[in-house]
């Protein structure tokens, strides 16, 4: 049973934002630059948009300038981009404190252009799911979606972030450039590894335990190899390419395939 609750109160974000803060101060200033601060957009401002009227088209135009790219690797690239901003803050909430804020289209806002960051996301009318024995439902809390048990949040977190957001992208994508989806979907898998290992200090117990759970929920877990790091952390070892190579100046990334072979 699934309920849900809109009221002034408490910030149900503030677990979630605590814990990307607590990334920030580790690995620096730019390690949270693809989202807005305290994670409430701007909505409204110049530049910003729902991620609901995304121009597809004109994201991968300005993607193909911002790396110098053919349209494939902008694809690509911009993809890689967009899939682990986007991830960060419910894949984070799940495993830090039980809280998924939804990223869904209409929960989302979006500004990119040609320089760097490429990138920014931030949400609008944040609705955050928690488990039915969090403390916070309890309070005057707004924006709650209240779930029974950790099956179930997983659920809310792949029908928000996947079935609602990154499929429908994935074949907007798709539909403009040669590129397949387990190229793509491997992005998103190398992400969420990526993001859970630069935020192990924050999580309770294995991180390649939430790791592999959450993967297997989002059903990306064959796209990564993952090993646990001495000390804590992951290692990870992409199945895909991001195509990354394929610049101008070309990069192969430390989780590539690439450098396996």
């Amino acid at each position: 049973m699934t309920a849900l609750i809109s009221r002034e109160g408490v910030e149900p974000l503030a677990p979630v934002v605590k814990t990307l803060d607590a990334l920030q101060n580790r690995h620096g200033k730019d390690a949270l630059q693809g989202l807005v601060p305290g994670l409430v957009g701007p909505a409204g401002a110049a530049g910003w948009r729902p991620a609901a009227d995304l121009d597809v088209d004109d994201l991968l135009e300005t993607a193909a300038r911002r790396w110098s790219a053919q349209p494939h690797a902008a694809a690509a690239l911009a993809w890689k981009c967009y899939s682990y901003w986007l991830a960060l803050p419910a894949v984070l909430g799940f495993a830090a404190s039980r809280r998924v804020p939804l990223m869904t289209p209409d929960h989302v806002l979006v500004r990119y252009g040609d320089r760097q960051p490429f990138l920014t996301l931030g949400l609008r009318a944040p609705v955050t799911a928690v488990l039915a024995t969090d403390p916070i439902v309890a309070t005057d809390a707004p924006g709650l979606l209240i779930v029974e048990d950790e099956a179930e949040l997983l659920g809310v977190l792949r029908r928000s972030l996947v079935d609602a957001h990154l499929d429908p992208l994935l074949e907007e994508f798709r539909k403009r450039a040669r590129i397949g989806r387990r190229t793509l979907w491997g992005s998103v898998a190398s992400g969420v590894a990526y993001g859970l290992s630069r935020a192990a200090d924050s999580l309770p117990g294995p991180t390649i335990q939430i790791a592999e759970r959450l993967l297997a929920a989002l059903r990306a877990e064959d796209l990564v190899d993952l090993t646990e790091r001495p000390g804590g952390g992951v290692d990870i070892q992409r199945r895909t390419c991001c195509l990354a190579f394929t610049l101008p100046t070309p990069k192969v990334c430390t989780t590539c395939c690439i450098r396996s072979h």
